[in-house]
C-alpha cells in the first residue's frame, strides 16, 4: 500500500569537447562518491556527486569535470569499463583484447594484459578480490587482482571441429557476467549448440573452482540481459516472446536453474527490455524498455507475489539513455544521455492511503482504488480500478464538501482529472475499470513532480521544462518563449461535461496554467495548508518552509515564509491543525532520510521509520500523532504534549531500554510484531484503527487500546452512547468506561437517552452486569486518556447525590437505568428481565424488589385476569430461574423469607435445586407460628434485628424475656427499645442492661450517665471513678449523702490515684479543696511545673517555706532546661550535617546512575548488553524501590514479620540504610518544642522575674529561642533539598536558614512563650 514518488530531480549538464562526442560508459566510486563517464573519444569524464547537491533548481552553465584521455592503437575501441576500487582506478577493455588500468588521480594508463579474441564484458567481483571477462572466443577468464589466471572456461559446449577463433563466432555472442551479492557464484547466458539461434541457457559458475553448479532449460532468452539480486535469492533475465506474438517478460531463476516466477512488462510486441538492475536494498528492479517511440526506465517493485509497476521515466530515442542506481542509497537513481544530461533523481515511499483512509495503489497505467473504511482488502486486490492513458507518476485527492476529487499527472506529460462520488456508493463498483481520458490543454504543463490540490477548480504543480524526458517536445509552442528550468504553476480546472452526483466523472476535463512562478531552489515536497484556503506549505532543499497564496488571496500567487524551517530535508512532510478553529496554527511535521522526525523546526524523534495522524472528531482536527520506530515500536503521542513540550517527560527519547519498567511503556507504546513493518494509513474516527504493512506485503489492522479509548470517550461526550458501547463491546474495553467518563453523577441524568439509543436489551444487560463500584478511568486506563468533563458535571454531582437513596455508584446507576426502562422500553419479556438483572446486580442486591415482582407475575398467571398484558412479561418460573442464575441461590431463598411468604420460599427452594429435607421442616414449623412469631423467627434467622425487635415487643408482654435477650445480644437496638417500650417498670431494666454494656466496653462516662438516669448511684460513682473523672465521683458522692470521713477517705484515694496517673495538677487541687494538704498541693503544683499557680498558693496561705521550695525548683528546673536546650542545639547540629552529606552522595551517585542509563539509550536493542546494575535497596544512596523483572514471591507471614521488625526498628537512624535520610528528618521534627512545653517555659520565666531571677531568666529565653530557631530552620532545609536535585552550600546552610527563621517568625504563635522584658 506504498506508491513510489519522485521527489526531486537534480539536473545536471555535462560539457563534452565536441559536438559528436557521446557518452558510452559509466562507473561509480562508492569511496569517494565520484561519478566516471566514458565517450566515444574515449574521454573519461570525472564529476562528484556534491555537485548535484547543490540548492540552485536549474543551472544555465554546463558543469565543470576533470578530462582524462585513454590512449589506445589505431582502429582500437573501448568495449567495457568499470572501476576497481582496490587499485582505485579504472579498468577498461578493448576491442583488440587489452586490458587498460587508468588512474584518474595521476592520469596515467597502463596496459596489464591481453587476452585472444578481444574484451567483450569485465565484470569485477562484489569483494573486489577478482575479475571476470569474457573474450571474443567466448572463453570465460576469472583472476586476481594482481593479474594472476585462475582458470578458463568455455561458456559453450563447442564442438571439437569448431574454430573458436574465427570471427563470426564474436559476432554471434552477446556476453553479460554477474556476481551474486557475497560473490561466491557468478551466472552467464550463452547460445545452446546444435540448437535454434533463439535458444539460451542460463549458466551459474562456482567462484572457486570455476566449475558448472546449475544451468536452466534452453529457453528464448532476449540477448544477455542478467542480474542477480544483491541479496543474493534470484537471477534476473528477460524472455523474448516474439514467437508467442507477446512483449517480452521478466524472469527470475534460482541458484539451482530452476525457474521461480515472471511477469510481462506490458508493452507492444516490439519492445526491448535493454538491461536490468537492482538497487542495492534488492527491493526494486529498474529496466530500460525500448519501446516504438520512446526508450523508458521503469521500475518494479515486489509486494504479496505481485509486480507493480511504480515509475517510469521516458527519454527520446536519439537520447539513448542509460542509468545506475547510487550502491550507498537504495533510492537514488542516476540516469544519462549520450549528449551529457545527467539527472539524479530521488524517489522516497509514500502511503497509498489518504486522510479518509481510503487505498490509491499505482501499477503501471493503473490506479487500485480500495476503501479500507468498507472493507480492509490486502494488496494486490481492490475494489474497482482507474486504466489512464500512461503510468500514473504522481497524484493528489481533493475530498471536502462532498467532492472527491484525484488529480493524476502521467509519465508521458499529461494530466488527468477523476470526480468520483461518495465513498458510501462504491461498492456498487466493484471489480469494475474506468478509462481515465486526459485533460485538453493547449500547452504543455511539463514534467510534473508535485501536484495539490488548492480547492475544488485549483491545482498547484512543481514542473520542469527543457529537460530530455519533459516530455513537452509534442508541444512546442511553449518553448519558444525560452522557457527551461523549474516552475511552480497553478493550473485551473473546468469540465465540459454535466457533473452529475453519484456518477463517475472520467472525461471533458480542461485544463489551463494560470499562473507561473520561476523556481531557483529545488522543491522536496508540498503540502495543503489547512487552516488557510487557496493555500499550500512549499519546502525546498535544505528543509526550508514557505507558505503559497493563490493569486485568489490577497497576494496573488506569492511565497511567504511563514513557517519554521526543518533542520534538513524532509522528503516526508505534512501540515496538520491541532486545534479545532480556523485561527490555529498548523503544525508542520517532516520526516528526513535519515529516521529525524521534525515538528515545526524541533526534532521530536531520531529513528522514526514512518509517521501518520489520528483524528477523532469530525472536522479532522489531528488529535494524535503516531510514528514507528527502526526499533519496531509503535509510539501514540498526543498532539497536545508536543505543543506543551511534555514529550520528553511523558514518552523519553522514544528508544526502547530493557531496563524501563514495561507496564508504563505499553501506554503510549505497542511492540511491533514483525520486524520492518510500517504505518501505511491510519482510519480515523470510531474506528480508531492503525493499518500496518510488512515487508512481504501483507497489511495488518492494529487497534490500539489508547486510540480506542480516545475515540469512545469523544463518542460519550457527544452523548453517542450507542456508537460508545459498540466499540467497547467490539474491543473488549470495561463498561464501567461508560459510566466513569466524568463519574457515574455524569451519567445518570442521561441514562434515559442511553436506553433510547441503545435499544438492544441484550447489550443493555450486558453492561448492567459488567458494572462495579469503582472507577476504571482513574485506576485501570488512568495512563491512557485524560477525561474531558462536560461543563455542569461537577455541579451535577451534589444534586445527585442529595436524592440517591444509596451514595454508591452502582446502586445508583442502575436505579436510574431501571427507572429509563419502565419508562422508555415498551412492555416486554425482555424488559422486565432487564430489570430484574438491574435488581439483582445492585449493590446492595435488591432481591426482595425482583421477587415482589415475581410475585406480582405469579399472581397474573393465577388469576388469569388479563391474558394480553400477562404475554407482555415472562413467566414466573422463567423470571424466578434469570433471578438464580444471577444471585446466590441462598439469597434468595432468604430474601424470599424475609417477605414472609412461605409459598414463594417453597417455589424458591424447588427452582434453586434444594433438598426438601433442608428447607421443608422449616417452612412447616414456621407455617404453625402466630404470625407475629413467624416473622419475629423469620427475622431472627436472616438477622434483621430491628424488625425481630418490633415484631417480638408487638407480640405482647408474655415475650419481654425475649425482647431483653434480643437487645442484650444486640446493643445496638437498645435506643430503639426505648423508643418502642413506654413502661416505665420495663424501661428501667432496659437502662441498668445499656448501662452494663456500657461499662463492660470501657464506655464508662456514657455508662455513668445511663446509671444516673435509672438512679442506680453507686453504680454511677463505680464508672465515674473507672474514668477517672474526680469531680463526677465526689459530685455522686455527696447525692449518696456519704459522711465527712468516708469524703476524706474518697479524696485521699482520688488524690493518689491522679499522682499515678501523671495528673498532679488535678491532684493539687482535690488535696487543697477536699483534704486541706497545703504542703502537698504545691509539692503537687510543682511536680506539674504550673509555677504561677504553686506561688498564689503559698502566698495565699503566708508559707515562707514553701515559697521558699517554690524558687528553689524554679532555679533547678531553670538550670535543667539550659542544659537540655545546649545539647539540643549540638544534636540539631549533627543530625542536620548527616542528612546534608547523604543528601549530596545520593544526588552524585542518582547523576551517574542518569547519564548511564541515557548512554544505554543511544544502543541499538539487538545489541544492547541485557546485562543491567539493579541497585538492591539496601544503599543509602539508592532511591525508590527496586523492580526486578523476575516475579518474587514472599509468603504474608514474612511481610508481617518484616513489617513488625520495621515498626520497632522505627525511630532509629541507621547509617547506610535506605531511610536514613527519613529517619533524621524526623528526629529533627521531634526535637520541636510542643504547646505545653512552650506554655511550661513561659510560666517559669514570670516565676523567676517574681522571684528577682532575671539573669536566669534571660539565659534561659536565649537559649530556648536559639533552641527552637535551630531546630526549626534545620526541618525547613530538610524540606527544600528533599524538592530538588540541586545542593547549594552557600545558601543550604543552618546560619542562613535560622536567619530566615529569626525574620519570618518573629510575631508568631510558635514564639509567644518569650518574654519581651529579655528581648534582645
Amino acid at each position: 500500500m506504498n506508491n513510489l514518488k519522485l521527489f526531486s530531480e537534480v539536473p545536471l549538464g555535462l560539457k563534452l569537447r565536441s559536438n559528436s562526442e557521446a557518452l558510452q560508459f559509466s562507473a561509480f566510486d562508492i569511496e569517494r562518491n565520484r561519478l566516471f563517464f566514458l565517450s566515444s573519444d574515449n574521454s573519461v569524464y570525472t564529476i562528484h556527486l556534491s555537485s548535484f547537491h547543490e540548492k540552485r533548481a536549474w543551472s544555465k552553465s554546463l558543469a565543470s569535470a576533470d578530462v582524462d584521455t585513454i590512449d589506445l592503437e589505431p582502429g582500437d575501441f573501448i568495449t567495457s569499463f568499470d572501476y576497481l576500487m582496490e587499485k582505485e582506478a579504472l579498468i577498461v577493455g578493448t576491442l583488440n583484447g587489452f586490458l587498460l588500468l587508468h588512474s584518474v588521480d595521476s592520469n596515467t594508463t597502463e596496459v596489464v594484459g591481453k587476452v585472444d579474441g578481444g574484451v567483450k564484458c569485465i565484470s569485477p567481483s562484489p569483494d573486489g578480490e577478482l575479475l571476470g571477462i569474457i573474450t571474443g572466443f567466448g572463453q570465460n577468464l576469472v583472476m586476481t587482482h594482481d593479474w594472476e589466471l585462475l582458470y578458463e572456461t568455455a561458456l559453450m559446449d563447442i564442438p571439437e571441429d569448431l574454430d573458436v577463433s574465427e570471427n563470426f563466432l564474436a559476432d554471434r555472442f552477446e556476453y553479460n557476467i554477474c556476481w551474486r551479492g557475497d560473490g561466491k557464484y557468478f551466472a552467464t547466458i550463452s547460445d545452446v549448440c546444435n540448437s535454434m539461434p533463439s535458444l539460451k541457457e542460463l549458466k551459474v559458475w562456482e567462484r572457486d573452482s570455476g566449475l558448472l553448479h546449475a544451468s536452466s532449460e534452453p529457453k528464448t532468452f532476449a540477448g544477455a540481459v542478467l542480474e542477480w539480486i544483491p541479496n543474493g535469492a534470484k537471477i534476473a533475465a528477460v524472455y523474448d516472446r516474439k514467437v508467442e506474438n507477446e512483449c517480452p517478460s521478466i524472469v527470475f531463476f534460482e541458484k539451482n536453474g530452476l525457474e521461480r516466477s515472471k511477469f510481462s512488462i506490458s508493452e507492444g510486441n516490439n519492445a526491448k527490455v535493454k538491461v536490468l538492475m537492482w538497487n542495492c536494498s534488492s527491493d526494486l528492479l529498474a529496466g530500460i524498455v525500448g519501446c516504438e517511440n520512446y526508450d523508458a526506465i521503469k521500475i518494479w517493485f515486489l509486494s504479496n507475489n505481485h509486480w507493480y509497476l511504480k515509475h517510469e521515466i521516458r527519454y527520446v530515442k536519439k537520447d539513448n539513455v542509460k542509468f545506475m542506481w547510487n550502491p550507498t542509497k537504495p533510492l537514488q537513481l542516476i540516469c544519462w544521455t549520450l549528449g551529457g544530461q545527467i539527472t539524479v533523481c530521488n524517489f522516497v515511499w509514500v502511503t497509498a492511503i489518504i486522510e479518509d483512509s481510503t487505498a490509491l495503489v499505482i501499477d503501471e497505467s493503473n490506479i487500485y482504488v480500495t476503501a479500507l473504511s468498507l472493507s480492509l482488502m490486502p494488496p494486490p486486490m481492490y475494489l474497482f480500478s482507474l486504466k489512464f492513458p500512461s503510468l500514473v507518476r504522481d497524484m493528489s485527492v481533493y475530498c471536502r464538501n462532498s467532492k472527491y476529487q484525484l488529480a493524476a499527472s502521467l509519465s508521458n506529460g499529461c494530466l488527468c482529472i477523476v470526480e468520483l462520488p461518495a465513498v458510501e456508493t462504491w461498492e456498487e463498483l466493484e471489480e469494475k475499470e474506468f478509462n481515465v481520458e486526459a485533460s485538453h490543454s493547449k500547452m504543455a504543463f511539463g514534467s510534473i513532480l508535485h501536484v495539490l490540490w488548492l480547492d475544488s477548480c485549483t491545482l498547484l504543480a512543481v514542473s520542469h521544462y527543457g529537460f530530455s524526458h519533459s516530455m513537452d517536445f509534442s508541444k512546442s509552442s511553449l518553448n519558444e518563449g525560452g522557457f527551461r528550468g523549474f516552475y511552480l504553476q497553478e493550473i485551473e480546472l473546468e469540465c465540459s461535461e454535466d457533473l452529475v452526483p453519484g456518477i463517475l466523472t472520467c472525461s471533458g476535463w480542461h485544463a489551463k496554467v494560470s499562473n507561473q512562478n520561476s523556481l531557483e531552489e529545488v522543491v522536496i515536497s508540498i503540502a495543503p495548508n489547512p487552516a488557510s484556503k487557496h493555500s499550500a506549505c512549499i519546502q525546498f532543499s535544505g528543509g526550508g518552509i514557505f507558505e503559497y497564496v493563490t493569486r485568489f488571496g490577497a497576494s496573488r500567487g506569492s511565497l511567504e515564509q511563514e513557517f519554521q524551517k526543518f533542520s534538513s530535508s524532509c522528503p516526508w512532510m505534512s501540515v496538520v491543525l491541532p486545534g479545532n478553529s480556523l485561527t490555529s496554527k498548523p503544525l508542520l511535521f517532516g520526516l528526513d532520510e535519515i529516521g529525524r522526525l521534525h515538528a515545526n523546526g524541533e526534532i521530536v524523534c531520531n529513528n522514526c521509520s514512518s509517521f501518520s495522524f489520528y483524528s477523532n472528531l469530525a472536522d479532522g482536527v489531528i488529535t494524535h500523532l503516531i510514528f514507528t520506530t527502526k526499533q519496531d515500536l509503535l509510539f501514540i503521542v498526543d498532539i497536545v504534549d508536543i505543543l506543551a513540550g511534555e514529550l520528553d517527560m511523558k514518552y523519553g527519547n522514544f528508544v526502547h531500554i530493557s531496563t524501563r519498567q514495561r507496564e508504563e511503556e505499553s501506554y503510549n507504546c505497542i511492540n511491533i510484531w514483525e520486524k520492518g513493518a510500517k504505518i501505511v494509513g491510519v482510519i480515523h474516527g470510531d474506528e480508531a484503527a492503525i493499518i500496518l504493512q510488512t515487508t512481504r506485503g501483507n497489511l495488518e489492522c492494529v487497534y490500539p487500546r489508547k486510540l480506542v479509548l480516545v475515540s469512545i470517550i469523544n463518542a460519550l461526550v457527544q452523548k453517542r452512547f450507542k456508537a460508545a458501547l459498540h466499540m467497547v463491546r467490539r474491543h473488549r474495553i470495561d463498561f464501567n468506561v461508560i459510566v466513569d467518563y466524568c463519574g457515574w453523577q455524569a451519567f445518570s441524568p442521561s441514562a434515559s437517552e442511553f436506553i433510547c439509543q441503545v435499544g438492544n436489551l441484550s447489550y443493555i444487560t450486558e453492561f448492567v452486569c459488567a458494572l462495579k463500584n469503582e472507577n476504571v478511568i482513574e485506576k485501570l486506563y488512568k495512563n491512557y486518556v485524560t477525561v474531558p468533563c462536560p461543563e455542569g458535571a461537577n455541579g451535577m454531582q451534589g444534586r445527585d447525590l442529595q436524592h440517591s437513596p444509596a451514595a454508591n455508584k452502582v446502586y445508583s446507576v442502575l436505579m436510574v437505568i431501571r427507572k429509563a426502562l419502565e419508562d422508555h422500553i415498551t412492555e416486554s419479556p425482555g424488559r422486565e428481565l432487564c430489570i430484574l438483572t438491574t435488581l439483582a446486580q445492585s449493590d446492595p442486591p435488591l432481591l426482595e424488589d425482583a421477587l415482589k415482582r415475581i410475585k406480582v407475575i405469579r399472581e397474573m398467571e393465577l388469576s388469569h385476569a388479563d391474558e394480553q398484558r400477562r404475554l407482555s412479561y415472562p413467566s414466573a418460573e422463567e423470571a424466578l430461574k434469570h433471578l438464580l442464575w444471577l444471585a446466590d441461590s441462598d439469597a434468595v431463598f432468604e430474601a424470599a423469607l424475609g417477605l414472609y411468604d412461605l409459598n414463594l420460599a417453597a417455589i424458591v427452594a424447588l427452582n434453586a435445586q434444594r433438598d426438601p429435607k433442608e428447607f421443608l421442616p422449616l417452612l412447616q414449623e414456621l407455617e404453625h407460628m402466630p404470625t407475629l412469631l413467624m416473622q419475629y423467627s423469620i427475622d431472627l434467622r436472616l438477622k434483621r434485628s430491628e424488625k425481630a425487635l418490633r415484631h417480638i415487643i408487638s407480640a405482647g408482654d408474655a415475650h419481654f424475656g425475649d425482647c431483653m435477650t434480643l437487645m442484650k445480644n444486640n446493643p445496638e437496638l437498645f435506643p430503639l427499645g426505648l423508643q418502642l417500650i413506654a413502661d416505665p417498670a420495663k424501661r428501667m431494666p432496659i437502662l441498668e442492661a445499656w448501662g452494663d454494656y456500657l461499662s463492660n466496653e470501657k464506655c464508662f462516662e456514657d455508662a455513668a450517665t445511663i446509671y444516673l438516669s435509672c438512679c442506680h448511684l453507686e453504680k454511677a460513682l463505680k464508672s465515674y471513678r473507672a474514668c477517672n473523672n474526680w469531680s463526677g465521683v465526689l459530685t455522686v458522692a455527696g447525692f449518696l449523702n456519704m459522711g465527712k470521713e468516708e469524703v476524706l477517705h474518697l479524696a485521699h484515694e482520688l488524690c493518689e490515684e491522679l499522682q499515678a496517673l501523671g495528673k498532679p495538677a488535678e491532684a493539687a487541687k482535690i488535696a487543697l479543696e477536699y483534704c486541706g494538704d497545703v504542703n502537698g498541693c504545691a509539692n503537687l503544683l510543682v511536680s506539674a511545673r504550673d509555677w504561677e499557680e504553686a506561688i498564689r498558693v503559698a502566698l495565699m496561705h503566708r508559707r515562707q517555706d514553701l515559697i521558699k521550695a517554690v524558687k528553689d525548683a524554679s532555679l533547678e528546673c531553670a538550670g535543667a532546661l539550659i542544659s537540655e536546650y545546649e545539647e539540643g542545639l549540638e544534636k540539631v547540629g549533627k543530625y542536620l550535617a548527616r542528612y546534608l552529606a547523604v543528601r549530596q552522595r545520593r544526588l552524585l551517585l542518582a547523576a551517574k546512575v542518569q547519564a548511564e542509563e541515557q548512554a544505554a539509550s543511544d544502543i541499538d536493542d539487538d545489541t544492547a548488553s541485557e546485562t543491567s546494575s539493579n541497585f538492591s535497596g539496601m544503599s543509602a544512596y539508592t532511591t525508590g524501590t527496586k523492580r526486578s523483572s523476575v516475579a518474587s514471591v514472599s509468603s504474608s507471614a514474612t511481610s508481617k514479620a518484616r513489617d513488625s521488625r520495621r515498626q520497632k526498628k522505627r525511630g532509629k537512624i541507621r547509617p547506610g540504610s535506605p531511610g536514613e535520610e527519613l529517619a533524621l528528618v524526623e528526629h529533627m521534627k521531634g526535637m520541636s518544642l510542643t504547646v505545653e512545653a512552650r506554655n511550661e517555659l513561659k510560666s517559669l520565666l514570670v516565676c523567676l522575674v517574681m522571684f528577682g531571677e532575671g539573669e536566669t531568666a534571660r539565659k534561659l529565653q536565649h537559649m530556648g529561642e536559639n533552641f527552637q530557631l535551630s531546630q526549626m530552620a534545620a526541618v525547613r532545609l530538610a524540606d527544600d533539598t528533599k524538592s530538588t536535585d540541586i545542593m547549594n552550600e552557600h545558601t543550604h546552610t543552618l546560619e542562613h536558614y535560622t536567619g530566615k527563621v529569626r525574620t519570618e517568625m518573629q510575631n508568631s504563635e510558635a514564639f509567644s512563650w518569650r518574654a519581651k522584658v529579655f528581648f534582645s
